[in-house]
């Protein structure tokens, strides 16, 4: 059995990571692993700062999601419509539904956004700054995954009801009910 050959690039990329482990490990063992300080990091990141990149992780990924989620649904409506033109606009539904995904994403940068204020000078790394911050950048983190997730949900199931319905119309409502319990993934 032979292994299967991978790229020049790929093979690059490895050997860089192996390498980065390996003194990283040496570091930690030969009792010099101090430069390898989580905690300091996290702690000398502002906590604005934690939330202000939670806000536009949420927003981003909600995008890409939903931008990803269009470009697989329209190109297979598009190829769809060519055998059966009636579906062009019955099936502009699937895009708008991820377009609402990135609405979602949206709504949630607002959320996000309102629970930022700022504090006195004295106060600003407090640790309850630091909790809302950290909190604030995991659950965009999270949304934003999720959001991500939900627009290639979307787009697959809204390429799947385009050539569906242009193969047998009674099969529309039936996928569509599948894509609008994709869409709602990204609510919750």
């Amino acid at each position: 059995m032979s292994l299967p050959a991978i790229s020049k690039t790929t093979a690059l990329l490895l050997t860089a990571v192996a390498l980065a482990a390996a003194v990283g490990l040496d570091a930690l063992f030969a009792g010099q692993g101090g430069w390898v300080d989580v905690g300091g990091f996290l702690i000398a990141v502002s906590p604005y700062e934690w939330a202000l990149l939670g806000t536009g992780l949420v927003v981003g990924l909600s995008v890409v999601g939903a931008a990803t989620g269009i470009f697989i649904t329209g190109s297979s409506l598009i190829g769809a419509a060519v055998r059966a033109p009636r579906i062009r606009t019955k099936n502009l539904i699937s895009v708008i539904f991820c377009e609402v995904v990135a609405i979602y994403g949206l709504i949630m940068a607002i959320i996000f956004s309102s629970k930022l204020v700022q504090g006195e000078p004295e106060s600003r790394f407090s640790s309850d700054n630091y909790y809302a911050g950290f909190a604030l950048f995991w659950a965009g983190l999270t949304v934003g995954l999720a959001n991500l997730f939900c627009g290639l949900c979307v787009g697959v199931v809204g390429a799947t009801c385009a050539v569906a319905d242009a193969a047998d119309p009674q099969l529309f409502v039936k996928v569509l009910i599948i894509e609008i319990f994709g869409s709602i993934i990204g609510l919750f």
